[in-house]
């Protein structure tokens, strides 16, 4: 299959500048590409993994990327779709920045072997050495106030105001493209479809300033089948930086993903084939309840993200937790586990019993509720069912020296530190 055809068979296309001048041109030789990633954090999240990947599969049929982590675009702020202008961030800052998100980028795009080999590149290094008057005169002449106001990213923002800084931003983007066109031929650029605007100012800039065509592919912004914005997590992003978000949570987030979704997420966050994907479908809808759709998801997509050993360790943690087995992990597993669930930190002199200690490490609310859970079951330290009101943390129960994990029911846990 072409890979246009199977770009567009796993629904990441959604607007192209020109489509069949586009899949002539990736049919007739190798197209150089780039993405553009602005540093507005330390990491990149899950939204940003469409694009990536995106760019992954048109290396893997031929075509070379150019990776653009904009350190100089970072500094400005892209207006598009924001209610408000994004507070601007110092250049140490930015630079810290732009060297996490460029070590993300490594892990998914072949940066050391063949012709096409992918390359990095920093529009810092083009627009720090510029001035604002050769600028204006070179390249602001060629756009007109009426073009970019005309620009959904910017209409929207007009009512509730717009500074010029960010109302240039689509300048320099376009700029971007011209520039990465001279230097490497360049002639495709590749985003997310809130990008539609800034990414068409590098074609017309290209067309005006050089007469040369340029292209665009924009792949789409993702929803899950409820119309919410994907990759968010109880208002949480979900990261690509295992610091952030720990391989047990994405684990769990894929886990959790609906069945609505999960065959069509298949294509377009992992690399099994689409003949592999549609034997996975008929086996998940013939068993949704197995949610072997969601689990394949949850494999390819954390192994992709963070290798092979910590999905066996996001999936031994969910294994363990779910049949209680608390000693069965480590302290570094459990932490990883139960990041999220409230914590209590037990004071040096503390001693309570068990029921004073589910009162006061907040588990229960009253002393009745304590004692009944107790004695019904409901209470277990550390995996351990314990009935005994009288019974006493001690040093065994602390695990590692560091924590204690409480369990009341089958799914609600605690951890206490110390």
């Amino acid at each position: 299959m072409h890979i246009f055809d199977e770009l567009k068979e796993r629904g990441l296309i959604f607007q192209t500048t020109d489509e069949e001048a586009l899949r002539t041109a990736l049919e007739e030789g190798q197209v150089s590409y780039y993405t553009g990633y602005d540093p507005t954090a330390d990491s990149l999240h899950l939204g940003h993994l469409v694009a990536i990947l995106t760019s992954r599969r048109l290396q893997l049929a031929g075509h070379k990327p150019y990776a653009l982590v904009g350190g100089a675009t970072g500094l400005i702020g892209d207006p598009s779709f924001k209610d408000a202008e994004r507070s601007l961030q110092t250049k140490d800052t930015v630079d810290g920045w732009v060297k996490s998100i460029q070590g993300q980028l490594s892990r998914f795009l072949d940066f050391e072997n063949g012709e096409n080999k992918a390359v990095m590149v920093n529009n810092y290094d083009w627009f720090g050495s510029i001035s604002f008057i050769d600028f204006l005169r070179d390249i602001g002449k060629y756009f007109t106030v009426n073009y970019m106001m005309s620009k959904e990213s910017v209409k929207k923002r007009i009512e509730t105001g717009i500074s010029y800084t960010e109302f240039a931003y689509q300048i320099m983007q376009g700029y971007d493209f011209f520039v990465l066109n001279q230097e490497h031929n360049v002639t495709l650029q590749i985003g997310g479809s809130d990008q539609w605007g800034n990414m068409t100012a590098g074609t017309e800039l290209l067309r005006r300033k050089s007469d040369k065509t340029g292209h665009v592919i924009t792949v789409p912004l993702i929803t899950d089948a409820t119309g919410k914005k994907f990759g968010k997590s109880e208002g949480n992003a979900v990261w690509l930086n295992p610091e952030k978000t720990s391989p047990y949570e994405m684990y769990q987030f894929w886990m959790n993903v609906m069945d609505a979704d999960a065959v069509r997420f298949l294509k377009i966050f992992t690399f099994l084939s689409l003949e592999e994907i549609e034997d996975i479908r008929k086996q998940f809808e013939a068993a949704p309840h197995e949610r072997l759709a969601q689990k394949v998801l949850a494999r390819e997509v954390v192994t992709l993200v963070h290798g092979e050993e910590a999905y066996k360790e996001a999936l031994n943690i969910t294994e363990q937790l779910f049949a209680g087995n608390i000693k069965n992990l480590s302290v570094k597993e459990l932490k990883q586990g139960l990041r999220g669930v409230p914590n209590y930190q037990v004071q040096a002199d503390e001693n309570p019993n068990i029921v004073e200690l589910l009162v006061s490490s907040g588990v229960v609310n009253s002393k009745r509720q304590a004692r009944e859970d107790v004695q019904n079951g409901a209470i277990y330290v550390n995996g351990d069912r314990i009935q005994d009101l009288d019974y006493v943390l001690s040093d065994a129960d602390k695990l590692e020296n560091e924590l204690t994990v409480i369990r009341r029911g089958k799914k609600k846990y605690f951890v206490l530190t110390y």
